[in-house]
């Protein structure tokens, strides 16, 4: 395992609490802002929702990071005390990830399936047993 990432869902207002963050901790968001704007079905968004956060990261000194979403009610979502953080594992390999995916979910309840996502990464979340979210992912090097 490489490194263990709290990843936080905002009502909207995640570019806020980030930029707040960023002039505290100081940094800068690696990879950019990645905004909900061009994902798939994103023209069923309103422009409104188009322009929130998708994905954003805010270094937290050498190895660790906070990391967030825009939780958006017109895409299901509703951020209540308990689901608006989830801990994110950064995997060595595809095999790595599928193996902490299969542990963690027994009991539990899988959200989304470990697979290659359009942004690149092999990803998927689940819910375990004691009601812990989890996200998991594999990225591989950059070539």
């Amino acid at each position: 395992m490489k490194a263990i990432h709290p990843y936080l869902n905002f009502p909207g207002n995640t570019e806020e609490a980030f930029n707040f963050y960023k002039k505290i901790f100081g940094g800068d968001f690696p990879g950019g802002i990645f905004r909900f704007d061009g994902t798939p079905d994103s023209e069923k968004l309103s422009v409104e929702d188009k322009q929130k956060i998708m994905h954003m990261s805010l270094p937290m000194g050498p190895t660790n990071m906070i990391m967030a979403t825009d939780a958006l009610p017109s895409m299901g979502f509703k951020v209540n005390f308990g689901n608006n953080m989830y801990i994110y594992i950064d995997a060595e390999s595809k095999a790595e990830a599928d193996k902490f995916f299969a542990g963690l979910s027994e009991g539990g309840n899988p959200e989304m399936p470990m697979a290659d996502q359009f942004w690149g990464d092999y990803f998927g979340s689940l819910v375990d047993k004691f009601g812990v979210q989890w996200m998991i992912g594999y990225s591989a090097p950059k070539q």
